[in-house]
């Protein structure tokens, strides 16, 4: 989805059972160099020379394999009218030794949502839904305790706009079918706020494509999976591509890990946020698909203005937009991706993971070219290798003169003047991971703490920060990130630079937001709960999440620096709004403001219930 840990979050670290990792890292799917694709024609001409960006690819996703305890992998990399390389890694079982081939079937996670915003857009052409229509005028019942969300249209949905929550994780993945999963998403709404103004900025948001799921059953009588069938993946003879909604047959699909054992099908119930099981060879009819405008084999799928309006910029009538030089699309995570753009290059680019699975999904819809690279553990990273891969094919082919070059990181001189306030930057600041703490000696010099749940209190993050001339907090200790602060809407956010994993460009993340003084002190009854344990509740027997012990039990407290805020789960800030619910209190861009809570206690046999982004709660002993 990415679900994160966004960057997200591994949840898992498995480890390998016997045989070695060297003997099953040695096994590879057949490498299946220029096949026509179906639906594209072809042109005749000879498949170009990609050999040294195979080798060099071969090499990396081996080591990142390594790295990350991924068993298995795939790529498919299409050029023009064909893939010029296709082939799978590793093994899907280890005794008897089961090598993964490329019609080995990999859940890719958010990448899901590209079809998603692809299935809307049909639904645009067949004049059954407009983009900025509101929500309400498909799902007439659909409500929020927030009166904006009557001004949530489709469109915020697909950009990540709508100020939804965030991400509604009960029973949303698990070892079996689940049923009612978009529905249970939409109940759950009518019992919460916005964390924002729809359209007021972009903050990832998984609850936005599954509502859509919602509006395309409302407005064609079908289930979403099954329009998607008969409108995408049917007319593109993505035969190996659908929905987890029964089990795969065994040696088809790439399995999870917890630790050293090998787990069943991981099923994903957001489906169109999360739920496309797939190949990357299947991928490249999509990708083929979006390259020629929506057309393929004479059949239109959709309009070239919807193809386009996918990879349309919507970042520009947003009131808070921090990172400018991050383009969301419609289902695209940016439509001028960073690694690429360096080259002169447009890239449609889409990440996604789920417990089990990494991937990420390219389209250069002016070179020509697309690439999936996908594998089996959540700690497994495509983006660069993607990037890499794509810099080099460009440049075997003769449309890239050079790779471009790595930034510097060289640590700027100090800056000689400033009119910073140092001390109006101190304080806590929080998002929806673990809060952050800035602190000065001298109100010189800026120490970044980090909220630790192990030690119950703050450790360092990155000390000696000093204003340099090129406007940056840089330390001499640690030069590869550096920070800012900007204000925006009201309120001070801290932003972070560093390179990307490329090293080619940098990426700036708005962090955190300061945080306000409370005006109240915490009201009696929740004063009453503090420094208690809850332990979950309502998750289905069969859920992933429980089996990995990700979120068993949560904490409440309040911390002395911060009073007048709860502290959910070590993680986030909530103010209370009544003596049984509190609200969410942070709103930070892009990804450190998603999958906020907003907590509800209920009294039931005269025992208490916390209530929490669709999860249910009860107090320990």
């Amino acid at each position: 989805m990415p679900l994160q840990p966004p960057a997200p979050t591994p949840l898992l670290d498995p480890q390998p059972p016997r045989p070695s990792r060297r003997d099953w890292l040695a096994w590879a799917g057949t490498a299946a160099v220029a096949p026509w694709l179906p639906g594209c024609g072809g042109s005749g001409a000879p498949a170009p020379n990609l050999d040294a960006t195979m080798a060099w690819g071969r090499r990396q996703i081996r080591q990142a394999m390594q790295a990350s305890e991924t068993r298995a992998a795939s790529i498919a990399l299409m050029y023009g009218d064909r893939i010029v390389w296709q082939e799978a890694f590793g093994v899907l079982r280890e005794s008897p030794a089961t090598p993964a081939t490329p019609e080995t079937r990999f859940n890719v996670g958010s990448v899901s949502k590209v079809v998603a915003a692809l299935a809307v857009m049909i639904l645009v052409d067949r004049q059954l839904v407009q983009l900025d229509a509101p929500v309400v005028r498909y799902l007439p019942q659909f409500s929020m305790l927030s009166s904006g969300y009557r001004d949530i249209t489709v469109r915020h949905l697909l950009s990540h706009a709508s100020g939804l929550p965030g991400t509604y994780l009960r029973n949303m993945f698990a070892f079996a079918p689940l049923p009612g999963y978009a529905a249970g998403l939409e109940a759950a709404l009518a019992d919460m706020h916005l964390k924002h103004a729809p359209g007021a900025m972009a903050v990832y948001c998984n609850d936005g494509f599954t509502l859509i799921e919602r509006i395309v059953q409302a407005v064609t009588g079908q289930s979403y999976t099954a329009f998607v069938q008969s409108a995408i993946l049917t007319p593109l003879s993505m035969g190996r591509s659908g929905f987890t909604l029964q089990p795969l047959a065994e040696g088809s699909f790439a399995p999870g890990y917890i630790g050293q054992a090998r787990q069943g099908q991981e099923f994903v119930m957001g489906y169109a946020t999360s739920g496309l099981c797939t190949t990357p060879g299947d991928m490249m009819r999509l990708a083929a698909l979006l390259i020629q405008g929506g057309e393929q084999d004479g059949q239109r799928i959709v309009s070239k203005a919807g193809v386009l309006e996918m990879g349309s910029d919507q970042n520009p009538a947003m009131r808070i937009n921090l990172t400018p030089d991050w383009h969301w699309g419609l289902g695209w995570d940016s439509t001028q991706h960073p690694g690429l753009g360096p080259a002169g290059v447009r890239a449609w680019q889409k990440s996604g993971s789920t417990v089990f699975c990494a991937s990420d999904f390219y389209v250069l819809p002016q070179a020509g070219m697309a690439l999936l690279l996908t594998g089996n553990a959540p700690g497994f990273r495509p983006g660069p290798i993607a990037e890499g891969i794509l810099l080099r094919a460009l440049q075997e082919i003769g449309q890239l003169q050079a790779l471009p070059s790595k930034v510097s990181t060289t640590v700027p001189s100090v800056a000689t003047t400033s009119t910073t306030d140092v001390d109006a930057l101190l304080g806590i600041y929080g998002r929806a991971t673990k809060p952050l703490k800035v602190a000065s000696p001298d109100s010189q010099q800026i120490d970044l703490l980090v909220w630790s749940a192990t030690l119950k209190g703050w450790e360092p993050l990155c000390e000696g920060l000093r204003l340099r001339s090129d406007g940056w907090w840089w330390s001499d200790a640690r030069p590869g990130t550096h920070y800012r602060w900007e204000e925006a809407d009201g309120r001070r956010y801290l932003l972070s630079r560093e390179p990307a994993r490329a090293g080619h460009y940098w990426v700036t993340t708005p962090m955190a937001q300061q945080m306000p003084r409370a005006a109240a002190p915490l009201p009696a009854a929740w004063a009453d709960r503090l420094d208690s344990t809850w332990i979950q509740a309502n998750e289905a027997p069969e859920s992933i999440l429980l089996a990995t012990g990700s979120m068993a039990t949560a904490t409440l407290k309040e911390l002395p620096e911060l009073r007048g805020y709860l502290f959910w789960d070590d993680r986030q800030f909530l103010l209370p709004l009544s003596a049984d619910r509190a609200g969410m209190a942070v709103r930070v861009p892009l990804q450190e403001g998603r999958d906020l809570v907003e907590l509800v206690v209920r009294t039931q046999d005269q025992q208490e219930w916390l209530h929490a982004a669709g999860w249910v709660y009860r107090q320990g002993d």
